[in-house]
C-alpha cells in the first residue's frame, strides 16, 4: 500500500507553493498531503491556503506559533537563505524529516553544526539540488559511469543565467545582498558546485576564485538615468528596463514567470505589473540599487582523486542555460542547455553521437524535470524504497566548496583548502 506523507510548508512563495505544494497536492496527491502552512505574508498565506485546501486554523504568519508543535511528518523549508539553518534546527527538534531549499548556510561552522544536529536527531534532511535528478544531467552521469569515454580527467562548466533573470533576482530582488541572503556562488551556483562534486566522485581538495560586481553600480548608469525605470528617458531603450522586462514580455506570454512573481498573489495583468514597477523594488534602476553580489565569478578546483574543474558564472548572457564539457581519457562529452544538445565524441571516430536534451525530459516542472523527480525520490527515501542523492551529508560538500570559493575571492584569488591541509607541515 502506498504511504501518503503529511506535509507542513514554511515559505509559500514560488518554490514553497509552486515547486512543492502545488505538485504534491495535485500530481502526487497519492504520495503527499499538505496540511499546514506558514508565511510572513498574509496575502501569500491566504492564497496558498485556498489553493491547497489547508484550513485557516493550520495557517500561520508567526513561525513561533507554527513551530509550537509538530504538524506533519515532513517539513518543507522554502524561506529566505538566512532563515534556513534556524528552521532546520527547529524542525529537527520537533522530529520532522525535512526538505530544504539551498543554500543551507553561508557559514562553514553552521553547515557542520547542522550535519551534527541531523545525525543526533536520526531524521532525514534532504536538500533541493534538483539538477542531480534532472534527466539531462542524469544521462551525463550514466555516460561517464559506463566507462565508454574512459576515465574522467577534468570538467569545464559555465552557468549562464539569462540577463533578465539575473537582474530580477540578484540586482533588484531578494538575493542582491550577501549579508541578507548568501554570496552569489551559493545563492545561484550551488547547483553547479554540487554537480561538479557529484560527477568527480570525490571531495574537493582546493579551490580558488575570482570575481566582482563589475557592471550594476552607479558609475555605469547612462547619463541622465532616473532612479526608477518608469521615470527614465531610457525606459524603452535600456535592455534592463523594468517595463521591457516585465510589461512588454507579458504581451505574448500572459503567464510570464517574473511578471507573475512581482504581482503575487494577484494574477498579473499589464496594469498590475506596471503599478508594481512604479512603486516596488523591481522597478528600480539596475544601476541605483543596493546590490553587492558578484555579476561574474570564476573558480578553479582540484578534487582529492585528481579530477580538476573550472567553473564560471556570468550574468551577461542572452540565452540562459548551463554548459558542461567533460574531458575524459578516451573521449569528450558536451552538455549544453543553451543549444539543447548532448554530444558524445569518442576519440578515433569521425562520427559523433548527438541528441537533444529536451528529448530526455518526460515530466513537467522546473529544473529540466528535476523538481518533480526530486519529489518522487523524496517519497522513496522517506518510505525506505531508495537512498536520496541529495541528503544533507551529500549536500554539505558543495556548500563547503562555495564558502571556500567566496573566501578565496575576497582574498584576491588565494588558493583555499576546502577541508584544511592534509599535512600541516607543508609549506
Amino acid at each position: 500500500m502506498n504511504k501518503i506523507i503529511s506535509v507542513a510548508i514554511i515559505g509559500c512563495g514560488g518554490r514553497g507553493l509552486g515547486a512543492f505544494g502545488r505538485p504534491m497536492q495535485t500530481r502526487f496527491h497519492d504520495k503527499f498531503h499538505v496540511c499546514a502552512l506558514c508565511d510572513i505574508s498574509t496575502a501569500r498565506l491566504e492564497n496558498a491556503g485556498k489553493e491547497l485546501g489547508v484550513e485557516e486554523g493550520a495557517r500561520f504568519t508567526d513561525e513561533n506559533a507554527f513551530f509550537a508543535q509538530k504538524r506533519a511528518e515532513l517539513l518543507v523549508i522554502a524561506t529566505q537563505d538566512r532563515d534556513h539553518a534556524r528552521h532546520i534546527l527547529k524542525g529537527l527538534s520537533l522530529g520532522y524529516d525535512i526538505l530544504v531549499e539551498k543554500p543551507l548556510s553561508s557559514s562553514r561552522e553552521e553547515c557542520l553544526s547542522l550535519l551534527e544536529a541531523q545525525k543526533q536527531s536520526g531524521r532525514g534532511v534532504f536538500v533541493c539540488h534538483e539538477l542531480r535528478y534532472a534527466p539531462a544531467f542524469r544521462k551525463a552521469d550514466e555516460i561517464l559511469l559506463s566507462g565508454e569515454l574512459g576515465r574522467l580527467i577534468s570538467i569545464a562548466a559555465v552557468e549562464k543565467p539569462w540577463y533578465g533573470h539575473f537582474v530580477h533576482s540578484y540586482v533588484r530582488g531578494s538575493w542582491r545582498r550577501s549579508e541578507d541572503s548568501s554570496p552569489v556562488i551559493l545563492a545561484k551556483s550551488s547547483h553547479d558546485l554540487d554537480l561538479l562534486q557529484y560527477y568527480a566522485r570525490a571531495r574537493c581538495e582546493t579551490i580558488s576564485s575570482t570575481g566582482a560586481l563589475s557592471w550594476f553600480k552607479a558609475e555605469n548608469a547612462p547619463e541622465g538615468a532616473a532612479d526608477r525605470c518608469t521615470d527614465c528617458r531610457y525606459v524603452d531603450s535600456c535592455p534592463y528596463s523594468a517595463k521591457r522586462l516585465y510589461v512588454d514580455r507579458m504581451k505574448n506570454r500572459p503567464d510570464y514567470v517574473f511578471s507573475t512573481i512581482i504581482c503575487r498573489p494577484d494574477k498579473p495583468t499589464p496594469e498590475r505589473v506596471m503599478q508594481a514597477i512604479r512603486t516596488g523594488p523591481y522597478g528600480r534602476c539596475v544601476y541605483r540599487c543596493d546590490n553587492d553580489v558578484c555579476d561574474n565569478q570564476q573558480c578553479l578546483m582540484r578534487f582529492e582523486n585528481g579530477v580538476t574543474a573550472t567553473f564560471e558564472m556570468n550574468a551577461f548572457t542572452g540565452n540562459g542555460g548551463r554548459e558542461m564539457t567533460f574531458h575524459c581519457s578516451l573521449g569528450e562529452l558536451i552538455l549544453s542547455e543553451v543549444d539543447d544538445v548532448m554530444c558524445i565524441k569518442k576519440f578515433g571516430r569521425e562520427e559523433h553521437e548527438k541528441f537533444s536534451l529536451s528529448s530526455l525530459v518526460n515530466a513537467p516542472g522546473g529544473h529540466g524535470g528535476g523538481d518533480d523527480a526530486l519529489i518522487l525520490s523524496l517519497h522513496g527515501a522517506l518510505t525506505g524504497k531508495e537512498k536520496s542523492a541529495t541528503s544533507l551529508e551529500n549536500s554539505v560538500e558543495s556548500h563547503l566548496m562555495g564558502i571556500a570559493a567566496e573566501e578565496s575571492r575576497l582574498r584576491g584569488g588565494e588558493m583555499m583548502y576546502v577541508h584544511g591541509r592534509a599535512n600541516p607541515t607543508e609549506s
